[in-house]
């Protein structure tokens, strides 16, 4: 069988990542309609542009195409009530409950291990589409997505740094493989 090519690409930064505050459906902190398709040559055309249903990822898909599907799967957190609030405006004992504890979903949301087993049942329904998939999504979905595929605990969350725009490669052909490219 074919193998599977997934470029996870986180979306572009927004005024809420400038403050330090917990992510709403805001949109990106660029001219993101003068940069239209800007990106759109990086792939080969015969690919599958999927993005989140937020318009921080519907915006940076359209750097990429045209015509991007949204995917349910691909959605950020459920921050609950935490959502649009400044990180120091948290109660101390929830915020550190959340962190430390992956099951926690203190601000009413979704739990990182239920960002985890979300993102996990999309993966494992990836790898019987072969093909090229170019994925703009959050932070959150690529961490769990790189635990996913390199099997790490949970306790590694949190040390996965993703940066707005950036691409992780992942491969499926019988296994998942992380894949690390240059791009000189």
């Amino acid at each position: 069988m074919p193998a599977t090519r997934l470029t996870l690409i986180c979306h572009a930064v927004t005024l809420q990542q400038k403050k330090g505050r917990f992510p709403d459906d805001e949109s990106v902190a660029m001219d993101w309609r003068n940069a239209g398709l800007s990106l759109a040559g990086r792939y080969k055309k015969n690919l599958r542009l999927l993005c989140g249903p937020e318009a921080r990822t519907r915006q940076t898909a359209g750097l990429f195409g045209r015509h991007p599907q949204v995917e349910k799967a691909l959605r950020d957190a459920d921050f609950g009530r935490w959502k649009g609030k400044d990180i120091d405006a948290i109660d101390r004992n929830e915020l550190m409950d959340w962190l430390g504890n992956s099951a926690s979903a203190s601000h009413g949301g979704e739990s990182v291990d239920q960002v985890c087993a979300r993102v996990g049942r999309w993966m494992k329904s990836l790898e019987t589409q072969p093909g090229h998939v170019v994925a703009i999504t959050h932070p959150f979905v690529i961490r769990a997505a790189m635990l996913y595929v390199m099997e790490f605990p949970i306790s590694m969350f949190y040390l996965i740094d993703v940066e707005p725009l950036s691409s992780t490669e992942l491969r499926f052909n019988d296994v998942w493989r992380l894949r690390l490219e240059t791009h000189a």
